[in-house]
């Protein structure tokens, strides 16, 4: 790879774009992420091969340089729910569209989080529409009403005044109004220090998710359980993430780890927004030096 993606052609920057993608859900189930699917721990009706494959399946249409942001999404989820016959990936998908979209834009010694801020500042209606689509398609649970610009209609706002509605109870929605905070900010130091101190990455990937799940209420826990028991899940992975941030090898947190992951997946509850974000810092790693 040339430093910075410096002289890469269209076609060239599209593979390891998708390459990144695939990378980034393989280290998503690789990893251990309690309430979530790993490799080790299926669960809410999936499995860590339901991940990989509808990771496969979406990279190649997310790194078009052709495609927008919104019909990427559309297609990508098109495409996993058909090879999956569920919704595995759709945070995962809206927050790597716009990544993937801003890691194809030809000036790669403009660094990656200001051509993603020019990306979602020109979302469009079109935009919109596509993702509206790929939102009803997927069918998340829990997604209620909204009272403005509600995914049961067409909308009629660009998309990031539409994730702008949404931010105050979507954190994901929140990424696209604040250029991807929780990303560039919270994930990616966790994740380069985590890395640099435990020599493993996919150590370094569940100590980002813990650092999610610990930081913010869970968007996905709250609409399909209620704030309360996202406080619930917050104050537990505060606590486990303390000692993750303590111990000198995660492995002796294993036990710890597993008990967290039975009691969730018990009680139906999957930190998904939050394993969401971590999948989408991976690939901001991945993809910086594009």
């Amino acid at each position: 790879m040339r430093p910075n993606g410096v002289g890469l052609n269209s076609s060239k920057r599209a593979v390891l774009v998708s390459d990144a993608i695939r990378c980034a859900c393989r280290l998503d189930v690789l990893a251990d992420k309690p309430g979530n699917v790993s490799l080790g721990s299926p669960g809410h009706g999936m499995t860590a091969s339901d991940f990989l494959r509808s990771g496969a399946v979406c990279a190649p249409l997310l790194a078009q340089v052709r495609r927008g942001v919104g019909s990427g999404v559309l297609d990508a989820m098109r495409a996993s729910i058909a090879i999956t016959n569920c919704n595995t990936n759709l945070g995962i998908v809206l927050l790597a569209a716009p990544l993937a979209r801003a890691a194809m834009l030809p000036d790669a010694k403009v660094g990656l989080r200001h051509r993603l801020a020019f990306v979602l500042e020109n979302l469009t209606l079109e935009d919109s529409t596509h993702v509206f689509a790929a939102i009803r398609r997927a069918d998340p649970g829990g997604l209620g009403r909204a009272p403005e610009q509600d995914v049961a209609v067409e909308p009629t706002l660009a998309l990031k005044d539409v994730m702008q509605l949404a931010a105050g109870r979507d954190r994901i929605a929140y990424q696209y109004v604040n250029n991807f905070e929780d990303v560039f900010e919270i994930g990616l130091p966790a994740l380069r220090a985590y890395r640099e101190r435990l020599d493993s990455l996919v150590c370094a990937v569940t100590g980002v998710y813990l650092k999610m799940l610990a930081r913010h209420l869970d968007s996905h826990i709250v609409r399909k359980h209620g704030a309360d028991k996202a406080r619930e899940v917050r104050a537990a992975a505060q606590a486990l993430e303390s000692d993750f941030k303590a111990c000198e090898n995660p492995a002796t947190l294993a036990d710890e780890l597993n008990a967290f992951d039975r009691k969730l997946k018990k009680e139906g509850v999957n930190p998904g927004t939050s394993a969401d974000l971590t999948v989408a810092t991976v690939l901001a790693l991945l993809l910086q030096h594009l």
